[in-house]
């Protein structure tokens, strides 16, 4: 059960994003101790909340549910988030409620966001990361065996291996969602600004 914090956000629509006491309660959410009357609750904090950070924990938690009332909240998550692992994590969840046939026509939609990354984003590791984690695309490969969960991996794998080294291999996600460090925080940055150094010191020489 939800506490009285969110209970009360959920009833009188007041609430800041940056109260600690409400961030507790959101970041404090177990899917296991969710029942069938919170999910109306956490739905109506999920659409009005706008730090992603805050979505993202309630998303989760959403996810490990399995209650009829929670496809079309999916299915309007995949379409409200920017974010392709936001989107990822939508998908999973909607994966349980609808059949293989829809699930490959969001995922059409999804690889065609993927595929135009490397346009806008080209350092783009940190979506490329959990897309390629235990708990991304191989979770649902696994799990249900879709052709269109296996074209969208080779997809994000074909991206992820054009990236310079310098932006590869710092962290992952565990099956569980949380970040795993392969790197320092501090060796992350020394590489990935020597880099935009070298690049830097390399456009000057053309000129």
């Amino acid at each position: 059960m939800i506490d009285k914090v969110l209970f009360n956000a959920y009833k009188t629509g007041s609430f800041h994003e940056n109260n600690m006491e409400f961030r507790e309660s959101i970041f404090n959410l177990n899917s296991i101790l969710v029942e069938p009357n919170d999910i109306k609750p956490l739905k109506y904090l999920y659409f009005t909340l706008k730090e992603i950070s805050l979505r993202h924990k309630i998303l989760l938690t959403l996810r490990d549910l399995y209650n009829s009332q929670l496809s079309e909240f999916f299915q309007e998550a995949y379409k409200k988030e920017r974010n392709l692992e936001m989107k990822l994590i939508a998908v999973r969840g909607l994966t349980k409620y609808v059949e293989e046939d829809e699930i490959s026509k969001v995922m059409n939609h999804f690889i065609k966001l993927l595929m135009k990354r490397p346009k806008h984003t080209p350092y783009n590791y940190k979506e490329y990361e959990y897309l390629r984690s235990p708990s991304g695309l191989p979770y649902l490969f696994e799990k249900y065996n879709y052709n269109c969960f296996h074209q969208v991996l080779e997809q994000v794998e074909k991206q992820y291996e054009a990236m310079p080294f310098q932006f590869k291999n710092h962290y992952t996600y565990d099956e569980n969602d949380n970040i795993v460090e392969l790197r320092t925080p501090d060796e992350m940055d020394q590489m990935i600004e020597e880099f935009f150094k070298k690049q830097l010191g390399d456009s000057h020489e053309i000129f």
